[in-house]
């Protein structure tokens, strides 16, 4: 057999159907997909490749998916979290009145990067973040982003949809250090999304996919909205949801709890090719509704959203359905490393039912990499290594003392190892991280551009003083230290 690579040596975690590892195994690939796994040894004999990658003392996995996470948030991390709303309020300004398509670029980069360094090979970035605040006023900012990720190289599904009515939306451009304000309607924003989704769905090989939202309408958008409003953001949903079918779009939608997935379902948005994030304390019938309907779960065990109220992820991978993993990053306070959210979602689970052996360890690898490929409709081309589907492959050096000795690999890749881990990674069957590095970009200069563009974003909406330890950044009086 003729290859373009070989990869000899090292645990290969396949996340196959049968969930092999292979000890010593190896793998093949030909024109960006695996052609061939099986015993390293063998493969020597039986396969010619013009590159062979000798990866014996590593962990050799799939590569990781993160099905939640948010475009923009890279340089607004941490800017007034300690001031109750004001990182939201930060967010909103910024997303939509201070933000020009450079800011989306440098951004992305950053992001993308960052994803990229901890093994994470696909990801959902929404772009914005908070309640219902999307940058799709023009085509230009999420063109911008997508270039950002698709020099980097990793695989990105960029998530766009309108505000949640009433509109219009107040809007700004720049140019040349001025904000032009102006309206901006639900018309213009779907007429954008459709820009996004003809210029770049299936975009640079592949790499590059977009998705559809509306926001979530909970209970008090009801009690709080006219009745007019009310409706209005209800048939706007479903208008977004039937141009998602009929372009065989994923839609998603951000921050469900308490009965706003009984209000999905009467509107007709969910089904096998929807993905609902966070999704906190729902109701039996809701978790009945999810696995009915085949929906798709975001689980976000970091996010703030976890925090006040808890995801029945078990519940609702016991009653069938797909519950993948997401970071719901990289803002205000938690990072793109998937291995973190792994482990913070065992010890979240096993928290509430007092119990350590609730959710195993290869369930949460699973709910990041075949799961998170299910819950984006991709999981025949990504997701676990076998034959015909995309080489996307992670390794992890295991010489490492926190990983030693080297037994249990798989226990001790999820339960020990962390994104600042990984050593290499090939997306599509191209080396874009080798031996900790990027291939394609210059990492110094992605790095001094979001400083520039951070201090730039910080000087337009005035937050300078948002930069300060808080009063109470190293507890109050009277707490125990």
């Amino acid at each position: 057999m003729q290859a373009d690579t070989l990869l000899i040596g090292g645990h290969i975690i396949t996340m196959d159907p049968a969930r092999r590892i292979l000890e010593n195994g190896a793998v093949a690939i030909a024109d960006g997909k695996i052609v061939a796994l099986g015993d390293a040894a063998q493969m020597r004999k039986t396969v010619r490749a013009e590159q062979v990658l000798d990866y014996s003392d590593h962990v050799v996995f799939p590569g990781l998916i993160d099905v939640h996470a948010h475009a923009g948030h890279g340089l607004v991390k941490t800017i007034g979290m300690h001031g109750g709303d004001r990182w939201e309020d930060i967010c909103g300004e910024v997303y939509t009145q201070a933000s020009p398509p450079e800011f989306w670029y440098v951004e992305a980069r950053l992001a993308a990067l960052e994803r990229l360094r901890f093994g994470v090979t696909t990801g959902v970035s929404l772009l914005g973040g908070g309640d219902t605040i999307m940058r799709t006023d023009q085509p230009e900012y999420a063109a911008a982003h997508c270039r950002g990720v698709s020099e980097v190289g990793t695989r990105s599904v960029v998530a766009v949809g309108p505000t949640r009515a009433p509109h219009p939306q107040t809007y700004g451009s720049w140019t040349g250090g001025q904000r032009t304000d102006y309206p901006v309607t639900f018309e213009q924003q779907l007429k954008t999304c459709q820009q996004i989704v003809t210029d770049w769905h299936g975009a640079h090989e592949g790499r590059i996919n977009i998705a559809m939202l509306y926001p979530v309408l909970r209970d008090e958008h009801e009690r709080d909205m006219s009745p007019t409003d009310y409706q209005t953001a209800c048939e706007q949903a479903e208008i977004v949801r039937k141009y998602a079918r009929e372009m065989g779009l994923t839609f998603t939608q951000d921050g469900h709890w308490r009965g706003s997935i009984r209000r999905a379902e009467k509107l007709g948005l969910l089904g096998p090719d929807t993905l609902l994030s966070h999704c906190i304390d729902l109701h039996e019938d809701e978790i009945a509704l999810v696995a009915k309907t085949s929906t798709k779960i975001a689980h976000n065990p970091s996010a703030n959203a976890s925090i006040m109220g808890r995801c029945p992820a078990t519940e609702m991978m016991a009653a069938g359905a797909c519950v993948a993993l997401g970071s719901d990053a990289t803002a205000p306070d938690r990072s793109g490393d998937m291995f973190r959210h792994m482990q913070q979602a065992m010890h979240y689970h096993r928290t509430h039912f007092s119990d350590a052996s609730v959710l195993p360890i290869g369930k949460v690898l699973d709910m990041c990499t075949i799961s998170g490929a299910k819950a984006l409709g991709q999981e025949g081309c990504i997701g676990s290594l076998e034959v015909g589907k995309q080489a996307d492959i992670v390794t992890v050096d295991m010489r490492r003392p926190h990983l030693y000795p080297p037994n249990m690999v798989a226990h001790r890749l999820v339960c020990f190892a962390n994104g600042n881990d990984v050593t290499n990674v090939i997306i599509g069957g191209e080396l874009v991280l080798e031996d900790g590095k990027a291939t394609r970009v210059r990492e110094a200069e992605i790095m001094a551009d979001a400083a520039a563009q951070a201090q730039l974003m910080i000087e337009r909406i005035g937050a300078q003083g948002d930069l300060a330890l808080p009063s109470d950044f190293w507890g109050r009086e009277g707490q125990s230290s």
